[in-house]
């Protein structure tokens, strides 16, 4: 696998130059490039320019609006609701964070929900910027099928992720993103790509058999949920969240409705906002460093998150796949 050194500044460019050259207004590019640019600060290869091919395709087959002027309603005195304009979800999700914050601070709760999104990012740029403003974030999204449900050989969930981040004044906040299935599918395309082998128990071939084998996953298999029927309604519950909830499509919906061009499906996405200074009081950084001192005192554990928020720490040019820089040069017009 060749590799090249890009700076950050360079990922940036590359991915923003990209996007404007295919349809994106300055604003939704730079959203966009924004998110790309630090999933690969954090090391996040899989959300980073893995994912830009992706986003190009959706902005040529006319998809996604790369346009899109998110629209904001207040539903309720802790719900904001935003209609993305079918945009590419990180341009609402910069409207709508500081947003539904404002209201958690003064409420101690606060919903934000994205309907007519197009979602490829990880979730923690969400739940890291509601802990930086001292205040504990959930966020779930959907996407089309490609996990069975336990007990099933064909897929009917997406990866579902789910992203928990809480706030740890005068620290990094303590993160996790995860996807519901055994391996986000990102990370199995990028294991086929550099062709490696997955564990077994990943996912099951176009026969309904387990392998390691990542791209008979990828192509025509399907990924298993993590921890069996336990991840399996962990999944649920984020269909029902980010769809049912929200107002928008169920995974086997998007499924319906996409064009397969190799960009993100519509779908919704749910943010759940809290404070802990208004519901637990005045003492609750303190009582909740307790814990994560007696966590971090047995041998072996870290927090989640401390991986990538130490990767975050460099600003030194990032290796990225050589032949994927080419991909995404070849797209510029």
């Amino acid at each position: 696998m060749k590799e090249k050194l890009l700076s950050l500044e360079e990922i940036y460019n590359l991915a923003k130059k990209v996007l404007i050259d295919n349809g994106c207004n300055e604003i939704n590019a730079h959203a966009v490039a924004e998110t790309v640019t630090n999933a690969e600060k954090d090391g996040s290869v899989s959300h980073g320019l893995f994912r830009i091919p992706g986003y190009v395709a959706s902005l040529k087959s006319k998809k996604v609006n790369g346009n899109a002027e998110p629209k904001i309603e207040k539903i309720s005195p802790c719900v904001i609701r935003i209609d993305g304009d079918n945009g590419f979800a990180p341009t609402s999700i910069k409207v709508g964070i500081p947003l539904v914050a404002e209201i958690t601070k003064k409420i101690g709760v606060g919903i934000l929900t994205l309907k007519n999104i197009h979602h490829f990012a990880a979730l923690w740029h969400e739940t890291e910027s509601l802990a930086e403003e001292g205040l504990v974030g959930m966020a779930c999204t959907a996407y089309k099928p490609s996990v069975a449900p336990a007990g099933a050989k064909l897929p009917l969930f997406g990866t579902n992720p789910i992203s928990f981040a809480w706030p740890r004044p005068g620290k990094t906040p303590a993160v996790f993103d995860m996807a519901t299935s055994t391996m986000a599918l990102g990370e199995v395309q990028i294991a086929a790509r550099e062709g490696q082998k997955v564990p077994l128990g990943t996912g099951l071939n176009a026969k309904g058999e387990q392998t390691t084998n990542p791209d008979e996953i990828a192509n025509g298999g399907v990924l298993l949920t993590f921890g069996g029927y336990k991840g399996s309604a962990i999944a649920m519950m984020v269909e029902l969240l980010s769809a049912g909830l929200v107002g928008d499509l169920f995974s086997f919906e998007a499924k319906e409705v996409d064009n397969n061009d190799g960009g993100p499906a519509r779908g919704g996405e749910f943010i759940l906002a809290m404070s802990p200074e208004l519901i637990a009081g005045k003492n609750w950084a303190d009582h909740s460093e307790g814990f994560f001192e007696k966590m971090l005192s047995l041998e072996g554990v870290r927090l989640p998150g401390q991986r990538r928020h130490k990767n975050r720490l460099s600003n030194e040019p990032r290796n990225i796949n050589a032949e994927l820089i080419a991909k995404i040069k070849s797209l510029i017009l």
